[in-house]
């Protein structure tokens, strides 16, 4: 059975210029089809973004269409190819194992947008994998790639998850599911990889100029265009991995197959949030010498990022000999610069601090020593300090065992806040604005994946999805939301990719 192409079906609009303009880059293919699909979520806010009718998409007919059962008009399905660097270790041919570029789509702000399945099975790169994925890893990418969203932290999101009805065998069966999920593309650190490591210079400077024309059009015609765009991408990753720490996520695998040209969160597998601040912090089940831990991912970034120029080397323009490797290491070296100017522009607004001043760093690192040294939980302890900035500091003072170095640290922190022109009320409306309350807390996201693999229950997934749309606003009702895990809890706590 292969997949149908109905002439009635949910229209989208594609224009697929991966398709048209890098052929030899992909390999065309087809979606499994899946025996019983249904669909579990469609997010109708993303679909009106990307000018489709959420309305017009009836259970069937969507369940049909996520599944990969019925390829709408004007898809050109292919699985593209990239290698990668895995734990420092290089393999030279990746790929789509498991997902389709399905086409693309112009949305409503004028953006071009990738349509892809994951978990529509076997592609030629899938290394004898099925190529399918479980319940759980879907809703998991679904759930925290929406939170990510909401965060305001760039990021590919989900248009939907279908039930395949069919079994995944992993550790033990498992229901199986494909998830729909839009990005800004899918050109990733390891595209350019693949074909720079078979000396095929001539496509990476292809990808290099679709690249340019896709994400950075202000460097068409550039006469370094390729050097500026190492610069461009290397600006955004820094701010990308600055808004992570700021909010405590964790990638958990940040090889550089899973680095995107664009500068949005790709691939969540083994991801999780910190609950009690830790720099070590390691969720991930094969991270077994910490190389992905929390405190590294500004470092491991920049790694990437020198195995990114490396691919664009013997395309950049350079006057002598040896040029092209010392510019393009300034540019990767300047990668910290970026990444201190972002996080430290976002700590002062989570410290509630108006102004910059040289002594903040300092300040922030002060903080930092305090959570770390007790383990406070991190997403609650910001959220006490802006209640402190409108001068009730008892629930930030209980997260302290020891809370001597914490009242020398909060006198230092209110002679800073004097010199702010907001009322200690204003600053601490502003703290919590970009602080959040709700984030997705281990536990909880284990329990909502449990629940719907084990129990074909969505309810507990959905009301956490709902929780976290919201992650800045207290709503009563949902304390639940805002408690960490037990200790010991945390203590075991591992994520897993679901390959």
């Amino acid at each position: 059975m292969t997949p149908t192409t109905p002439t009635d079906t949910i229209r989208f609009t594609f224009d697929n210029s991966y398709a048209r303009e890098l052929e030899g880059c992909y390999a065309t293919w087809s979606p499994t089809t899946a025996p019983r699909p249904m669909l579990l979520c469609l997010n109708h806010d993303l679909a009106r973004e990307l000018r489709l009718d959420p309305d017009a998409f009836t259970h069937e007919r969507s369940a049909a269409i996520f599944s990969g059962n019925e390829v709408p008009p004007g898809a050109s399905p292919l699985a593209q190819a990239y290698a990668g660097h895995q734990f420092g270790g290089f393999s030279p041919q990746l790929g789509d194992g498991r997902a389709l570029l399905l086409g693309e789509v112009i949305d409503q702000h004028g953006r071009r947008r990738d349509i892809a399945f994951k978990g529509s099975g076997r592609t030629p790169f899938s290394r004898g994998g099925d190529g399918k994925a479980a319940l759980g890893p879907v809703l998991r990418e679904y759930l925290i790639g929406e939170a990510m969203h909401a965060l305001g932290i760039p990021t590919t999101r989900a248009l939907a998850a279908v039930a395949t009805g069919d079994r995944v065998v992993r550790e033990r069966p498992l229901p199986g599911a494909v998830l729909t999920r839009v990005a800004a593309s899918h050109l990733r650190v390891g595209t350019f990889e693949f074909f720079a490591a078979r000396g095929q210079h001539d496509i990476v400077r292809r990808l290099a100029d679709y690249a340019i024309a896709r994400h950075y059009p202000d460097l068409i015609g550039h006469a370094d265009r390729y050097l500026e765009l190492l610069r461009a991408v290397t600006e955004r990753q820094a701010a990308l991995v600055a808004q992570w720490m700021l909010v405590g996520f964790i990638h958990g695998v940040m090889n550089t197959d899973n680095m995107t040209i664009s500068g949005e969160t790709i691939d969540y597998g083994p991801c999780a949030f910190i609950e009690g601040y830790d720099q070590r912090a390691v969720f991930s089940s094969i991270d077994h010498g910490g190389r992905y831990a929390y405190g590294n991912q500004p470092s491991i970034a920049r790694w990437n990022l020198a195995r990114f120029a490396e691919t664009l080397l013997p395309i950049m323009n350079a006057p002598q000999s040896g040029d092209a490797v010392a510019r393009a290491t300034d540019v990767v070296g300047s990668f910290d610069d970026y990444y201190e100017a972002e996080w430290l522009r976002g700590v002062r607004g989570k410290l509630g601090l108006q102004g910059t001043e040289a002594a903040d760093a300092a300040l922030a690192a002060d903080w930092l020593s305090l959570l770390q040294e007790q383990t406070v939980d991190w997403t609650i302890a910001w959220r006490r300090l802006a209640d402190a900035a409108a001068g009730d500091p008892q629930g930030l003072e209980s997260l302290f065992q020891d809370g001597r170095s914490l009242a020398t640290w909060l006198v230092g922190w209110r002679q800073r806040s004097v010199r702010d022109s907001r009322s200690g009320g204003e600053r601490a409306a502003a703290m919590r604005g970009v602080n959040p309350l709700y984030i997705p807390r281990n536990h909880q996201v284990e329990e909502a994946l449990a629940a719907a693999s084990d129990a074909s229950d969505l309810g507990p997934f959905e009301r956490l999805l709902n929780v976290l749309a919201q992650p800045f606003d207290e709503r009563p009702g949902l304390e639940e939301y805002a408690v960490p895990a037990p200790a010991e809890v945390t203590a075991r706590y591992q994520t897993f990719c679901g390959t």
